[in-house]
């Protein structure tokens, strides 16, 4: 069985015949031992070629403007899987630098016979991986350890609805939502270069974001993402259903940022809570978030390399803000100004400071906090390049898929239908603030938010 899941979980970028040298995993979006596939193929590849094998990491510098809080929860991890991962004979070493330039030199010093990468549907990852294909005449296969249905199988192109995906990624759940085998034990260890990883001068090469610091909430790595995971089936469960509504409440699962440094798997995740004692309801609304929800953003950012502009929206919502362009703003404010929550809106304002505090934002205020940036703004893509920008460099798990689809959705109506015209969103849906005081208690949230 394993053979044949691997199998349909892997695509071939690189066809070639193997003639000899280890096999090296490039880890990359699914930094964790346990519950990988990628990894699991690799050990099967390295076991069935009588070779060592071995896990490779390459930091970029300056990837994407990434922050001192976000490096630092990945770093973190990673200290704590080279252990792991050592102990397991496998070699674990950590380039800095960028990805086309140090992994052909990396491959190349320890004669390479095959390369396993993790499948990201990102631009830059999948131009990263075409420029390293294009430089290799060895095998190279991607595997889809991040989704619990391949993204490559769940569908051929774009799905332009929620419904839609749901009906074709649903049925596949029986096939892929199954049981880990046991890690295979590796027949050769590998010997060249064992010497523990000197982190700090390592550390000290990135050119990371100081300013914004990391979170003492959170944990990251392996043994905190299982807690969390244990603590969320055992005690926030129960509250799910009505927590996700209510943002002055703390019953969201907060697996996220594991999720987005793949310190947890998505099927770990949907497997736990389905062996929990929760009701139906909580644990339905669960998978249609971690599985509907979190995968078509991957078939979005897959299908569509222009996912962070505007280009991204649906044609009936590009046309219809066309015709807004030129509405007047109540309201218009620089990028900084937003940053620091000043705007004449307490609620977004707590939205904001919740996200520079916590580095996340509930699910229901995310979407009213974009939807506002889209007001407040003088041009669609002024909106959508701040609300990014914000999302990226706060958000613990900014520079996701799931980030870029949430924010065209709101912005960009993706996945949505035509409202009634309202001035600058035209027919986009729009989040008042009578809305969300209907919902929950504003100033319970804006009071949780100052205590933080």
């Amino acid at each position: 069985m394993q053979k044949e899941v691997l199998k349909k979980r892997s695509f071939v970028l690189r066809r070639r015949e193997y003639t000899g040298g280890p096999v090296i995993y490039w880890m990359s979006r699914d930094q964790r031992a346990a519950d990988n596939w990628a990894l699991l193929y690799a050990i099967q590849a390295a076991n069935e070629r009588n070779v060592p094998l071995c896990i490779v990491v390459c930091l970029v510098p300056d990837y994407l403007g990434t922050t001192e809080r976000q490096y630092m929860f990945m770093i973190n991890g990673l200290q704590e899987l080279e252990s792991k991962i050592k102990q397991m004979g496998i070699g674990f070493h950590l380039l800095i630098g960028h990805p086309t330039m140090e992994l052909p030199s990396f491959l190349h010093k320890f004669g390479a016979g095959m390369v396993i990468t993790d499948f990201d549907p990102l631009r830059i990852k999948m131009e990263w991986k075409r420029r390293l294909v294009g430089a290799l005449d060895i095998p190279v296969v991607d595997v889809d350890a991040h989704n619990i249905v391949p993204c490559r199988i769940a569908a051929k192109r774009r799905i332009m609805s929620f419904a839609n995906f749901r009906s074709k990624i649903m049925p596949l759940l029986p096939e892929f939502l199954v049981e880990y085998p046991d890690i295979e034990r590796l027949d050769h260890k590998w010997e060249l270069e064992t010497s523990p990883i000197e982190w700090d001068p390592e550390v000290a090469k990135l050119r990371m974001d100081h300013d914004v610091k990391p979170l003492t909430w959170i944990s990251a790595g392996e043994t905190a993402a299982k807690a969390a995971l244990e603590h969320f089936c055992r005690d926030r469960i129960t509250d799910y259903v009505e927590g996700i509504e209510d943002p002055a409440k703390n019953a969201q699962s907060d697996l996220s940022p594991h999720l987005h440094f793949g310190n947890l798997s998505s099927q770990r995740a949907v497997l736990a809570v389905q062996a929990t004692k929760g009701s139906d309801i909580a644990k339905s609304t669960f998978i249609e978030n971690i599985v509907v929800k979190k995968e078509i953003a991957d078939n979005f950012c897959l299908h569509t390399p222009e996912y962070d502009s505007v280009g991204a929206f649906p044609a009936w919502a590009r046309r219809s803000i066309n015709k807004h362009r030129s509405d007047v703003r109540e309201h218009l404010y620089t990028l900084e100004q937003l940053e620091k929550g000043l705007t004449h809106d307490p609620l977004w304002n707590a939205s904001q400071m919740e996200l520079v505090k916590r580095g996340k934002i509930h699910g229901y205020l995310r979407q009213y906090w974009a939807n506002n940036i889209m007001e407040w703004t003088r041009s669609p893509e002024e909106a959508f390049n701040f609300a990014i920008r914000l999302n990226d460099r706060y958000s613990l798990d900014g520079g996701d898929p799931s980030g870029y689809t949430g924010i065209a959705m709101v912005i960009g109506g993706l996945y949505g239908h035509p409202w009634k015209p309202k001035d600058v969103l035209g027919k986009v849906k729009k989040m008042t603030y009578t809305g969300a005081r209907l919902k929950f208690d504003i100033h319970a949230y804006e009071e949780k938010v100052k205590n933080l």
